[in-house]
């Protein structure tokens, strides 16, 4: 249980109502910034500002998947103000706070560090990423059912990296009847495809493995599918790059070309957000009773 722990939820999406939902059921005592359009009544929460939060009180702040922009600024479907944790209220808190958020950046690192707070970065996790995987996998089928004129059954796929998502994505489209074949640098990852029963390769040989590929799943968080890659790729190629901003395909090259590339990083709070939220609320539940 949370009886007595304060938390204070920062922005977000919906998501976020799954969380609420899970730590109210736990009798924590939550504080919800950035939901001032939010209808829904939850036992053991309450809309306030910023400026409203009693941080002194306060034993652990979530922030939204994306965590917050270099600016500061913290991103809530719920509302249309800005919001910005600033340093001083960090400050303020307890010395045991805990910051949750499911990425961060040079800012909020910053931030962290200035405030001497610890910052838990959920993402970074194997298991929420695991978990996560799946719903991103259905993501990725359904944009590849919604923009080809094809089957994906003995369709040529070509997945790019077999980390926490190739992996799932990979045994999905397979699982399709797609002829998957997986692109990877590390030794290990290579026997792993070729143990899955797909063909592998060694990324610096992605030009010639994609001259005859129909769909093209991205996981990579870097440029790999370069204007190099991209002009030795058939036009009629979808690219679906699920890597995190700002993907790992040359987006203005693929537009000048005349072929389809789709930015799709956060699919699981897109196309299963109930889902997704679920796996959160439940890592950080064990997270914040553990704390």
């Amino acid at each position: 249980m949370l009886t007595d722990k304060h938390i204070v939820i920062i922005g977000g999406d919906a998501r976020q109502l799954e969380i609420i939902r899970k730590l109210s059921t736990l009798d924590a005592k939550i504080s919800l910034v950035g939901f001032e359009q939010l209808d829904d009544g939850f036992i053991g929460a309450s809309k306030q500002t910023m400026n409203e939060i009693e941080w002194s009180t306060v034993d652990a702040v979530l922030l939204p998947i994306s965590g917050m922009n270099q600016d500061g600024e913290i991103d809530s479907i719920f509302s249309n103000e800005t919001l910005q944790l600033e340093l001083e209220q960090l400050k303020r808190t307890p010395d045991h706070c805990v910051v949750y958020s499911g990425i961060s950046n040079e800012t909020l690192d910053q931030l962290t560090t200035n405030a001497n707070r610890k910052l838990v970065k959920l993402m970074e996790r194997d298991d929420i990423a695991i978990y996560n995987s799946i719903p991103t996998a259905e993501g990725a089928v359904m944009m590849a059912i919604q923009n080809t004129d094809i089957t994906i059954h003995s369709a040529n796929v070509v997945v790019l990296g077999l980390g926490r998502v190739g992996m799932t994505v990979a045994r999905s489209f397979a699982a399709l009847g797609a002829n998957v074949k997986v692109g990877a640098r590390e030794s290990q990852h290579l026997a792993r495809i070729t143990e899955m029963g797909m063909k592998s390769f060694h990324t610096a040989n992605i030009i010639e493995e994609m001259r005859e590929v129909d769909i093209c799943i991205n996981t990579i968080p870097a440029l790999i599918v370069t204007s190099k890659v991209l002009a030795e790729m058939p036009m009629h190629t979808l690219i679906i790059d699920l890597a995190s901003k700002p993907g790992g395909t040359d987006f203005r090259y693929s537009e000048k070309r005349g072929m389809k590339a789709l930015l799709a990083p956060g699919l699981p709070g897109i196309v299963a957000p109930k889902t997704a939220g679920q796996i959160l609320a439940n890592v950080l539940a064990t997270l914040l009773v553990a704390e």
